[in-house]
Order: structure tokens, then C-alpha cells, then sequence
């Protein structure tokens, strides 16, 4: 049951009706006996809300920045016409609108209802429950249920770095040498024989086949195929740091069971905690779905692996044409776990799934302890086997406080900047004297410059 605004109102005439009467006791009996058979009478000639029937229908997946429209379907198998108001509760982050939604169903009919979800966050959003307030003739008092009705929404990552697909298929189309301009990569898998031009290398001339055609002719190489390249993501503590400017808003509040979500009845509100910053896993995901997209096309195989202290996600065997939409249902629902990341577990892990000789993306961040104590111990045994590139995404704040010099406390700041950085420097160092490639790079850098890495390599026939 709930009270209406009307029957405040009318609470407060009969106040004043108390006031002025001469026998006060007497008109206070007469105005709640009144305004109690008028509650009675409303709730008796409302509409049930226990027995209405509801139904979702609408989209399940959604990307990060777009809104999905998500139906209720209400139908009322009752014999009283059903109007009042309704509030279809989902988590904060999911963006649920408009907060209530007018509703008048007659008896034996149904209303389809929509609710806009623009989330704010990753991962799975559920439906939380559907309160119902059918009003009575008189306005004065409601019958209110609750109706859980399941639903999920997941939500996808954006995929923003693919506006630098283009660019980088173009520039394996050169090194494949399918380019109008028949540049030729310098790769190790032999691709064509044609004739010797001005500046051609005199060691790539076949001098066999020259003989037997009666010209000069050299061999041209295309980079290699059907390679295998493992991007592991580290999920552990260091991942959930935020890091530049989130490109959409993001919502730092959760879910409750009550109150915060609205469950408790139609007028129950929730709150919405906007952060600066994408976390770094975010970021790395974004480069992990470039690089994806760019090494499938190259004609690689492309497996991912999400690991903390377990392994959180393993995409493996996917094929060309499902490899994105695979990989980002994967890692819709990831989020970073707030424990310090199992160096080597994560090592035997990657041993454990790639037997033979392959590219080992790890995007994970160049934190002095957890690099020198976790992964240098380890970093031999992969890097004896398979090439190594660390990906990390770099702060752009700690560029910002090493410029600043006005005040006593910005040049403290600029200070621990810098003291921070080459601390990154000594890091990085660090690691390409154990044969491994790094990339460090800002947030909206870190999905191209690890593509160009990549690129690199290809070019370099180190695939």
C-alpha cells in the first residue's frame, strides 16, 4: 500500500477543520474515520498488481556509449483496469531511463513499456526487480508490488582504436606486398620471382632462375603466415588504476540489493558517481582488440588470456571472421580483482598453452615492484622460448605534475614525477637486456604503438 499527495492534502484540511471545530476530540474521530474509509474504499477499487503478468523482450548485448531499448510487456488478466505508475529498477550503471513510466492497463489487455539503458560501465548488467503502483478512483492510496523479471544486458567494450585500422592494414598491405606500389616486406617466406630493377639487393638475385629465363631475377619475400600470437592481459590490482580521460561517463557506484537501486518502491532513487579515467585494463583491452583485428588479417592465429592469480578468460581457436565479436563477449564482463598478480602462474599458464614458438603480448603496467619481483625472475623461461613484448599504458598525469614549476608544491610534484618516470626508464631497460620489446605509451596511444610494434616485427621477419 502507499499514500498518495492527495491524501496529504486531505490530512491537512481536516487539520483545519479540527482547529476550527468546537469540539476538537470529536471532529478528529469523524476526519480519520473519513479519510480511513476513503484509503479502504480506494485500495478495494484498484487494480491488482500481484496478478499482472510481465514479460522483457529487447537486445542483450550493447557496446560501451550506445543506449539499447529494452520492452516490458505488461498484461493484466485481472477484472479492474490497472493506472498508476511504474519503476523498472536496474543498477546504477546501467543507465536505466525514464526512472517511472505511466501505466493504464484494462482489464484483460496488455501495455508494452520501454526503458532506455545507456550504460556506464562493462560487463553484465541485470534487471532488478519491477514495482507497480496501481492507484485507486479517488487518487488517495495505491496498491504497490514488486515483480522480478529477469533480464541481462552485457555490455560490450567500445572498440574506439579501431578508427586506426585503416591506416595499419594499410601498411601490412604493403609489407604483403599486395600494395598498387608492390613494395615488398622484408619477411622470411618466399612470395614471388620478378625481374631485377635499379636498387633491387644483389643478394636477393636467384641466379639459378636467371640462367634458365635468360635475365636477371630476384626473390621477393612476404612476412610470415599462420604465426601465433598470445595476448595475455593481467587483471591483478595494478589494472584497476585510472588512467587519461574515460572517452564515455563512467559510474563509480554499485549495486545494491535496496535503496541505491530503487527496489524498495517507485520513488527509490539511485546515485551516480562520475570518475576521470579509464581503469588500465580498459585501455589495455582496447590495444588487445586492434592488435586482434590486425593480426588476424595478417593471417595469424590469435588467442587471448586474462589471468591474475587464475585465469579469468581463454579465447582460443576462434576463426577469422568471429575472432572480434568472440573476443570482445569475452571480455565484456572482466573487471580487474584487487590482488597482486601470480608472476609465475601467469608464465606457466602461457607455457602450458602455447607449446610452440609465438608472439606473447602481455599488457600489464611497468610498476618497479611488481616488475622486479614478480615477472624478472620469471621472464627467462618465456622468453627462451617464445618473443616477448610488455605493453603498459602510461600515466599522462605524471607528465603533467613534471612540468609544473610555479609553486613550492608543484616542484615537489615535478619532483616525484620525474623520479617516477625514470624509474619506468630503468624498468623498461630492464627488460629489453632480457630480449624483450617494449611499448610504453599514453592511453590514447597505447592501442596504435603496440600495433606499429607489431608491425615491426612482422617487417622484421621475427614472427
Amino acid at each position: 500500500m502507499a499514500l498518495t499527495g492527495r491524501a496529504g492534502l486531505l490530512a491537512a484540511l481536516g487539520a483545519v477543520v479540527v482547529l476550527l471545530a468546537p469540539r476538537p476530540g470529536l471532529a478528529m474521530a469523524g476526519v480519520a474515520l473519513a479519510l480511513t474509509a476513503l484509503v479502504l474504499a480506494d485500495l478495494t477499487l484498484a487494480g491488482s498488481v500481484r496478478g499482472l503478468r510481465l514479460y522483457r523482450d529487447g537486445d542483450r548485448l550493447v557496446r560501451l556509449g550506445e543506449s539499447v531499448a529494452i520492452g516490458l510487456v505488461v498484461e493484466n488478466p485481472g477484472s479492474r483496469r490497472v493506472r498508476g505508475v511504474l519503476r523498472d529498477a536496474w543498477p546504477p550503471s546501467a543507465g536505466a531511463g525514464p526512472r517511472r513510466l505511466s501505466l493504464d492497463v484494462p482489464s484483460g489487455e496488455r501495455r508494452r513499456l520501454v526503458t532506455t539503458l545507456t550504460p556506464t560501465r562493462r560487463g553484465d548488467r541485470e534487471a532488478v526487480a519491477v514495482t507497480v503502483r496501481a492507484l485507486g478512483p479517488l487518487g488517495v492510496a495505491a496498491r504497490q508490488g514488486t515483480h522480478h523479471v529477469p533480464w541481462s544486458v552485457r555490455v560490450l567494450p567500445p572498440f574506439l582504436s579501431r578508427k586506426h585500422l585503416p591506416s595499419r592494414l594499410a601498411r601490412l598491405r604493403e609489407l604483403d606486398g599486395r600494395h598498387p606500389a608492390l613494395v615488398r616486406g622484408q619477411g622470411t617466406e618466399f612470395d614471388s620471382l620478378r625481374e631485377y630493377v635499379v636498387g633491387d639487393d644483389v643478394r636477393s638475385i636467384d641466379w639459378r632462375a636467371s640462367g634458365r629465363r635468360g635475365d636477371v631475377v630476384v626473390r621477393t619475400w612476404r612476412p610470415e603466415r599462420d604465426r601465433r600470437v598470445l595476448i595475455v592481459l593481467d587483471t591483478g590490482r595494478t589494472s584497476a588504476g585510472r588512467v587519461g580521460t574515460a572517452p564515455f561517463p563512467l559510474s563509480g557506484a554499485s549495486a545494491g540489493p535496496r535503496g541505491a537501486n530503487g527496489t524498495g518502491g517507485v520513488d527509490g532513487g539511485g546515485g551516480r558517481d562520475g570518475a576521470a579515467g579509464w581503469p588500465r585494463l580498459d585501455w589495455s583491452m582496447d590495444a588487445a582488440l586492434l592488435l586482434a583485428a590486425l593480426a588476424s588479417r595478417a593471417g595469424d592465429r590469435v588467442d587471448v588470456l586474462a589471468y591474475d592469480r587464475a585465469v579469468r578468460a581463454w579465447l582460443s581457436g576462434a576463426a577469422r571472421t568471429e575472432l572480434l565479436s568472440s573476443l570482445v563477449n569475452v571480455l565484456a564482463p572482466i573487471e580487474p580483482e584487487l590482488v597482486e598478480a601470480d608472476a609465475p602462474g601467469m608464465v606457466a599458464a602461457v607455457l602450458a598453452r602455447a607449446r610452440r614458438r609465438c608472439l606473447v603480448v602481455l599488457l600489464t603496467d611497468l610498476s618497479p615492484s611488481a616488475v622486479e619481483e614478480g615477472l624478472l625472475p620469471v621472464l627467462p623461461r618465456l622468453s627462451a622460448r617464445h618473443l616477448v613484448l610488455v605493453a603498459s599504458v602510461a600515466d599522462p598525469r605524471v607528465a603533467a605534475m613534471a612540468s609544473g614549476r610555479d609553486t613550492a608544491g608543484q616542484v615537489y610534484d615535478a619532483a616525484a614525477a620525474e623520479r617516477l618516470r625514470g624509474e619506468r626508464r630503468r624498468i623498461t631497460s630492464l627488460l629489453r637486456r632480457h630480449g624483450v620489446e617494449v611499448v610504453d605509451a599514453l592511453p590514447d596511444d597505447i592501442a596504435p604503438a603496440l600495433a606499429d610494434a607489431y608491425l615491426a616485427l612482422k617487417a622484421a621477419g621475427r614472427l
